[in-house]
C-alpha cells in the first residue's frame, strides 16, 4: 500500500460548511492522504462496475479513491470522482453493506445533485448576503442589535433551506440506490443495514457524531422508508459471490494491518486460523520490525495459494523495505506475472530493477514503468522513476521531460517549465520535441488556473 499526498481542502464559510460538506467539501480540513493499493483498487472496481453500470452510468469514467482517514465518510465530488475513507471501508462488515454506500453515491451522481447543490449553495448563499446588507442598514441606522438579529435570520433560513434540500436529496438517493442494486442483482439490505449501524451509533454518541451522519443526514422516516423497500425488493437475499465475500474481509485485513497501531493488530489477529487474520498479522509483525515471523507466516499462506499475486507483492516489499533489494527482485516478478494489470506492482518491481542497476534492468525497468503508466498515466511516481531510468541510460532530453511530468502532476508547474528548458538544452528527438510542446502547453494552463484561483 502507497499513501500519496493530497493537497488541503479549503474550508467553505462556517456559516454553510457543515450542510454544504454533503457534496461539495470534498476533503477535511487537515492535510489528508490517498492511498493506492492493486488489490484493493480491483476489488473496488469489481464490486462497483455492475453498480454503476446499473445507474447509467460508465464505470471506466467513473474515478474511484481511498481516503486515508479513520471517519466514516463517502462523498461524490467534481462530477465523476467518489471518494471512500477507510473507516468507511473498515466499517463496512459486507461487500453487500459497501455495495449500498456505492449505489447511493452513485444515485447522487446519476440524479445530478452536484449540479443542484450548487444552484442551492448560490440561492442560499443570497438569502445570507441580503440578510447582511439589511442588518448593516440597520446597524447604521442606530440600531446594532436590531441588525444582529437580521443577520443571524437570514443565516439561519439560508441554512434551514439548504439542509432541507440535502435531506431530501438523501432520500432520493436512498431509492435510487435500491433500485440500482436491484437491477444489478444485488440485494438491497446491505444499505438498510449500513444505515442502522449508523443509526446505532449516532444514538450512542450523538455530542460528536461520524462525518457521514453530518454530510447524509439520517432520519426515522428516511431509515424507515427504505426499510419499506428492502422487504418488498426482489433481490432481498441475493448476496454477492464467495469471491467478493473473501476480498472485501482481505481489503478490511489490509487496511488495518497497515494503518491501526500494529501491536494492537498483532493482539487481535496474530494466532488466527482466518486467512484475513493471518493476512493482518503479517503487515503488524513486518511494521514491528519481526520479519522473519512475517516472511514465515506469508511462506505458509502461499503455500496455500501459490497463485496470489498480493502476497507475492507483500512479500517482495517486506523485503525491499528490509534492504535486501536483491531477494525483492523473485517475489516481485511473481507479483507483475500474475497481475500483468496491476501498475503498483509493476512500479514496485521498476524500484528493485533501479537499485539493482545495470544495462539489462535498466531496459526492462523502462518497459514495466511505461507499461504502469499506460495502465495508470496520472501517476506522479511513475513518471518520476521514468525520469530517472532514462537518465541512467543517458536519454538526458527524454529524462528531463519525464521530470517535467512528474512535477506538472504533483502541481508544480515552475518547476515543469525548468525541466522543460533543461530538456531543450538538451537536445531532443522528434518525439521529444513534440512532447515538450504538449508540455508547455500544460504548463500555461496549470499557470492559468493557478492565477484563478489567487484571484477568487
Amino acid at each position: 500500500m502507497r499513501p500519496i499526498a493530497l493537497r488541503r481542502a479549503f474550508l467553505l464559510p462556517l456559516l454553510l460548511c457543515a450542510a454544504l460538506a454533503v457534496r461539495a467539501a470534498a476533503l477535511p480540513a487537515h492535510a489528508a492522504t490517498l492511498v493506492r493499493d492493486d488489490e484493493i483498487e480491483r476489488y473496488l472496481r469489481t464490486l462497483a462496475g455492475p453498480i454503476f453500470r446499473a445507474a447509467g452510468l460508465a464505470p471506466d469514467q467513473v474515478r474511484l479513491f481511498v481516503v486515508r482517514d479513520p471517519q466514516i465518510n463517502a462523498f461524490v465530488a467534481g462530477g465523476q470522482q467518489l471518494f471512500l475513507y477507510t473507516g468507511l471501508l473498515g466499517a463496512t462488515e459486507t461487500p453487500e453493506q459497501l455495495a449500498g454506500v456505492i449505489a447511493h453515491e452513485a444515485g447522487h451522481m446519476a440524479g445530478g445533485h452536484l449540479v443542484r447543490l450548487r444552484e442551492e449553495f448560490e440561492r442560499a448563499t443570497v438569502q445570507s448576503l441580503v440578510g447582511a446588507v439589511l442588518g448593516a442598514a440597520a446597524a447604521l441606522a442606530g440600531a446594532p442589535e436590531v441588525g444582529t438579529a437580521i443577520v443571524l435570520g437570514g443565516q439561519d433560513v439560508a441554512q434551514r433551506n439548504l439542509l432541507a434540500y440535502t435531506r431530501t436529496q438523501e432520500s432520493v438517493a436512498d431509492q435510487a440506490a435500491v433500485s440500482t442494486l436491484e437491477r444489478a442483482g444485488t440485494t438491497p439490505e446491505g444499505l438498510l443495514a449500513f444505515m442502522e449501524i449508523l443509526a446505532r451509533r449516532e444514538s450512542t454518541f450523538p455530542a460528536g457524531g461520524d462525518v457521514y451522519l453530518r454530510t447524509h443526514p439520517l432520519t426515522a422516516e428516511r431509515i424507515a422508508a427504505l426499510r419499506r423497500r428492502v422487504e418488498t425488493s426482489p433481490a432481498r437475499g441475493r448476496r454477492l459471490p464467495e469471491a467478493l465475500q473473501l476480498a472485501h474481509q482481505r481489503m478490511r485485513a489490509k487496511l488495518e494491518g497497515f494503518l491501526e497501531p500494529p501491536e494492537q493488530v498483532r493482539a487481535q489477529r496474530c494466532g488466527r486460523s482466518d486467512f484475513a487474520d493471518r493476512y493482518a498479522c503479517a503487515v503488524a509483525l513486518f511494521r514491528l520490525g519481526r520479519r522473519g515471523e512475517a516472511e514465515a507466516l506469508l511462506a505458509a499462506m502461499l503455500r496455500e495459494a501459490p497463485e496470489d499475486p498480493w502476497l507475492h507483492e507483500l512479500l517482495g516489499q517486506m523485503r525491499f523495505e528490509g534492504g535486501e533489494v536483491a531477494a525483492a527482485e523473485q517475489p516481485y516478478r511473481r507479483a507483475a506475472e500474475l497481475a500483468p494489470d496491476a501498475p503498483l506492482v509493476r512500479i514496485g518491481l521498476v524500484q528493485v530493477l533501479i537499485e539493482l542497476d545495470g544495462p539489462e534492468r535498466l531496459a526492462e525497468a523502462e518497459r514495466h514503468v511505461r507499461e504502469a503508466l499506460r495502465l495508470d498515466p496520472d501517476n506522479a511516481f511513475a513518471w518520476r522513476l521514468l525520469g530517472t531510468v532514462l537518465g541512467r541510460r543517458g536519454e538526458t532530453a527524454a529524462s528531463y521531460a519525464a521530470f517535467a511530468e512528474w512535477a506538472l502532476r504533483t502541481g508544480r508547474p515552475e518547476d515543469a517549465a525548468l525541466y522543460v528548458e533543461r530538456a531543450r538544452a538538451a537536445g531532443p528527438d522528434g518525439a521529444t520535441a513534440l512532447r515538450l510542446q504538449d508540455l508547455e502547453a500544460a504548463i500555461a494552463r496549470a499557470r492559468r488556473e493557478a492565477g484563478e484561483r489567487r484571484r477568487r
